[in-house]
């Protein structure tokens, strides 16, 4: 799979919230429809509009749902494998960013700076397609 990371710039150049651009740029490989996908994690942009999880991170739960999930509504048995999943991925992102909380990530109470949304939604890409897409 070719990388979606400029994809994912494309979509919050166009005014996509980190959520969404992440999110909208694998829709398709789910058959899932873009439009669906911007209203499903709208809500989860600038850390779920409480500068709480960070909206790139939000969206890879999104993606670990669409992927993992077995979507046996009478009988689910893929929740550990979901949770598993987004818990290595979410390692992965505070491996390189320190911590998935936005306002700790724009350094709002710090006035540090870690991770910029541009670098935030580059690195959940790039932990997505490894984890995701990655040919095993």
């Amino acid at each position: 799979m070719t990388s979606r990371v400029s994809r994912v710039e494309e979509n919050h150049n166009k005014g996509y919230n980190c959520a969404q651009a992440v999110a909208c740029a694998y829709c398709d490989l789910f058959g899932v429809d873009e439009k669906e996908a911007f209203r499903a994690v709208e809500s989860f942009g600038r850390g779920m509009g409480i500068m709480s999880t960070c909206g790139a991170v939000s969206a890879m739960a999104y993606l670990v749902g669409l992927k993992v999930s077995d979507a046996n509504l009478s009988n689910p048995k893929s929740k550990l494998d979901c949770y598993s999943t987004i818990q290595t991925m979410t390692d992965d992102f505070k491996e390189k960013n320190q911590t998935i909380i936005c306002r700790e990530l724009k350094g709002l109470d710090t006035g540090v700076v870690l991770r910029s949304c541009s670098g935030c939604m580059a690195d959940a890409a790039e932990i997505v397609e490894k984890h995701l897409f990655t040919e095993e």
